[in-house]
C-alpha cells in the first residue's frame, strides 16, 4: 500500500503552479471562424422553418445555451454528438438525391469515417482513464484480501451498469437516451466516491471495514468534485478549448439535422458541404489533439499529483484503529454474533495472536443459525496462530465468529482482531419514467 503520511488533500494553489508547466497550445482560429460558419449556416435553414419535433428543439436549445462545465461531461457530450452524427451520415439516412450524387456520397462517407476514428480514440481514452483511475486510487487501499473484494465490486457494479445499457438499447432507445444513461451513471460513480469519502449509508461499514484507507484519500474523494474544488483548477485551465470544441462538433450535428429535415424545401449546396468538410477536418484533428494531450503527451493527467505516486512513497502499514485487544482465559471461549440480513453480504475477519517467549495457537470456527433455528458449520474448527479469511452468505441469519481456548489448561490468550460484515452494494434499479427522462 503507498504511504500517504505527512500528505494532505491537493490544492487548487498548488494545481495552478503544476499546470503552469503544461500549457495547451490554442486551438486554431479556424475552430472560432467555422463554428459561426456552421451557425450562420443553421441560422438560414431556421429562418423560414422554425424546430419542428421535440427533438429539433431540445438540440437548439442546446446550442443556444453553454457547453458543460465539468471535463468528463463535455467528453460524453462529444461521444454523444460524434455518434449521431455517425447515424445521420449513413447513407440510409442521407435525402434520396444526396444518395444518388455518387460525388457527395463519397463525401458523406468520408466525414463518417473521420469521425468514427475520432470516437474510437475518445472511447478507448474513457476506457484507460477509467481503469487507471481506479488502478491509482487501489495503490492507496489495503493490498490483500480487502483490495480483491473491492475489484470484485467495481466488476459486478459495471456489469450492471453495462447490462442498463444493454437494455435501453434493446427496447429502441434513442442515442440520446443511451448517453442520459450513460452521464447518470457516471455521476451514480461520483456519488459513490463521495459517499465513501464522507462514510455515509453502506459505504460507512465499508470505511469502517478497510482498516488502512488513508485518510487523506477518504478526504480527497469527498471534495474532489466539488465545484470550487481541486477539480475546477483543471476546468479553468483546459476546460474553455475542451467546451469550444464541444460547441463546434454540437453544431455540425445540429446542421447536418437540419439539412436532412429540410432538404425538400431548401436543398443543400455544395459551398454549404464545403464548410462542412472543413469543420470537421479541423474538429476532428483538434479533438485527437486536446485527447494526446491530456494522454499521452504530457503528465498533466496521468501524473497529475491527485494522489502521490506509488513509487515516491514507501510502505506504510495499515492503521490499527477497528482492532480490538482481548484476553481470551484458559478454557473459555470468545465469541462474535453478527446479524446479516442480505445474502451475498461479505463476512470478514483478521485476527493474530499477541505472542510471547511461547508461541501459542486458538481454535477458531464460525457457524450460521438460519431464521428458522437451524444451525450450519461454515467454517470447521482449526488451530491458528494467525489467519485471515471472508466468505460471501448464502443465507440470511446469526452468524458467530469463534475463538477456542477451552482446550488451554494453563495459558490465556491475548487475541487481536477484528471483523466486519459489508452489506451487497445494490445498483440502484431505475423506472421505465427515469429512463425516458
Amino acid at each position: 500500500m503507498a504511504s500517504t503520511e505527512g500528505l494532505v488533500p491537493i490544492t487548487r494553489i498548488f494545481l495552478a503552479s503544476y499546470y503552469d508547466k503544461y500549457p495547451f497550445t490554442p486551438l486554431s482560429d479556424d475552430v472560432s471562424r467555422l463554428t459561426s460558419e456552421i451557425r450562420s449556416i443553421t441560422s438560414d435553414l431556421l429562418k423560414d422553418s422554425p424546430p419542428s419535433s421535440q427533438d429539433e428543439s431540445l438540440l437548439l436549445r442546446e446550442a443556444e445555451g453553454e457547453s458543460p462545465h465539468k471535463i468528463d461531461e463535455n467528453m460524453w457530450k462529444n461521444r454523444e454528438h460524434m455518434e449521431e452524427i455517425i447515424f445521420l451520415l449513413h447513407e440510409s439516412r442521407c435525402p434520396l438525391p444526396l444518395q444518388d450524387d455518387s460525388e457527395l456520397s463519397a463525401v458523406f462517407n468520408s466525414l463518417r469515417d473521420k469521425f468514427q476514428k475520432t470516437l474510437n480514440v475518445l472511447q478507448d481514452f474513457q476506457a484507460v482513464n477509467s481503469d487507471r483511475v481506479f488502478n491509482t486510487v487501489m495503490t492507496y487501499m489495503p493490498q490483500d484480501f480487502r483490495g480483491t473484494l473491492i475489484r470484485q465490486q467495481r466488476e459486478r457494479s459495471e456489469r450492471n451498469k453495462q447490462a442498463e445499457v444493454d437494455m435501453l438499447v434493446s427496447s429502441g432507445g434513442s442515442i440520446r437516451d443511451q448517453y442520459s444513461l450513460l452521464w447518470r451513471q457516471q455521476m451514480d460513480r461520483r456519488r459513490q466516491l463521495a459517499q465513501l469519502g464522507s462514510a455515509t449509508g453502506v459505504y460507512k461499514t465499508l470505511v469502517k471495514y478497510l482498516v488502512g484507507v488513508p485518510q487523506v484519500l477518504l478526504d480527497f474523494i469527498r471534495q474532489i468534485n466539488d465545484d470550487n474544488g481541486p477539480m475546477e483548477e483543471q476546468r479553468q485551465r483546459y476546460g474553455p478549448s475542451l467546451y469550444s470544441l464541444t460547441k463546434m462538433v454540437l453544431l455540425i450535428r445540429l446542421f447536418i439535422s437540419l439539412a436532412w429535415g429540410r432538404f425538400e424545401a431548401k436543398k443543400i449546396t455544395r459551398d454549404q458541404v464545403a464548410v462542412m468538410e472543413q469543420a470537421v477536418d479541423v474538429y476532428t484533428y483538434e479533438f485527437r489533439r486536446f485527447i494526446t494531450f491530456i494522454r499521452e503527451n504530457s503528465e498533466v493527467f496521468a501524473n497529475s499529483p491527485f494522489f502521490i505516486s506509488a513509487e515516491a512513497a514507501g510502505a506504510l502499514e495499515a492503521r490499527n484503529n477497528d482492532y480490538k485487544e482481548i484476553n481470551v482465559p484458559a478454557g473459555k471461549t470468545h465469541e462474535v454474533s453478527l446479524s446479516v440480513e442480505s445474502v451475498n453480504s461479505y463476512i470478514a475477519w483478521d485476527f493474530s495472536l499477541i505472542q510471547g517467549k511461547i508461541n501459542m495457537d486458538i481454535g477458531f470456527s464460525v457457524e450460521c443459525t438460519d431464521p428458522t433455528g437451524k444451525k450450519t458449520l461454515i467454517l470447521p474448527y482449526r488451530r491458528y496462530e494467525s489467519d485471515q479469511g471472508n466468505f460471501s452468505t448464502c443465507v440470511s441469519g446469526n452468524y458467530k465468529l469463534i475463538w477456542d481456548n477451552s482446550y488451554s489448561a494453563f495459558f490465556k490468550k491475548v487475541l487481536r482482531y477484528k471483523v466486519d460484515c459489508i452489506p451487497p452494494v445494490v445498483e440502484p434499479v431505475l423506472s421505465a419514467g427515469e429512463m425516458e427522462e
